[in-house]
């Protein structure tokens, strides 16, 4: 008996519904991974400007290895947007009349507008992701007096000292929390870790840890604007 060679299989698997499921389930929660951690550096800012530039500093440090990550984390992304707008394509494509006539498949369907938007929430995500990147990583690099290490806590409560950023990040936190309701559910659904029995835990569960997240990235930027975090 002989067997198909894996690039045909990866092929087949990628070019399948299901196999597109697996690949946005598994990127996803990569992706979910490294927001998590991403929210609790920027929490380091609310102890101190000192922990926070320090913090940035060693991840500089890493050099190859963090450039290695970064790369892989873009790689996601991209996977994550390319699979995400094929499955929304190919819907399209199976209902010609589109979603102006959207019904609910009723109890115990989780059809909601999370789930019903999340292409627009996604590449509203990847969007905002670019202006991010440039802001912060690629903006102006103040340095510490006297060494060499980035004073990027100067540089995040410059931006969040004005209105239209606290504002701004506000609302694509809000985007956030909704992508992330029906995505970490739905990632689940699609590895097949969910069985009929805990599926509504965690799927309540899901917008718990949905709005936890968006909560921990929207404190340090009001925060900031309050004047309670200062440089």
């Amino acid at each position: 008996m002989t067997t198909a060679p894996v690039p045909n299989r990866l092929s087949s698997l990628y070019q399948s519904s299901i196999g597109k499921k697996i690949i946005t389930g598994i990127s996803g929660l990569a992706l979910v991974t490294f927001v998590i951690v991403h929210m609790v550096g920027n929490l380091l800012l609310l102890g101190s400007s000192d922990s926070y530039n320090q913090y940035g500093h060693h991840l500089e440090q890493l050099g190859p290895l963090l450039w290695l990550i970064e790369a892989t984390l873009l790689g996601f992304v991209g996977l994550h947007i390319l699979v995400g707008v094929q499955i929304f394509l190919g819907r399209l494509r199976a209902r010609p009349q589109g979603y102006s006539t959207y019904l609910s498949a009723g109890e115990p369907s989780h059809q909601t507008l999370s789930s019903r938007t999340m292409i627009i929430t996604g590449l509203g995500l990847g969007s905002f992701l670019v202006w991010h990147l440039l802001t912060f990583k690629f903006g102006i690099r103040y340095t510490v007096p006297g060494s060499e290490v980035r004073d990027l806590a100067r540089l995040v409560i410059e931006k969040f000292q004005q209105p239209v950023y606290v504002f701004g990040y506000t609302g694509v936190m809000v985007i956030l929390a909704s992508h992330l309701r029906h995505g970490i559910w739905s990632a689940l659904q699609s590895l097949g870790a969910l069985d009929a029995k805990v599926r509504p835990v965690i799927y309540g569960a899901s917008l718990l840890l949905a709005m936890g997240i968006a909560l921990g990235f929207v404190v340090l930027p009001w925060g900031i604007y309050l004047g309670l975090v200062a440089n």
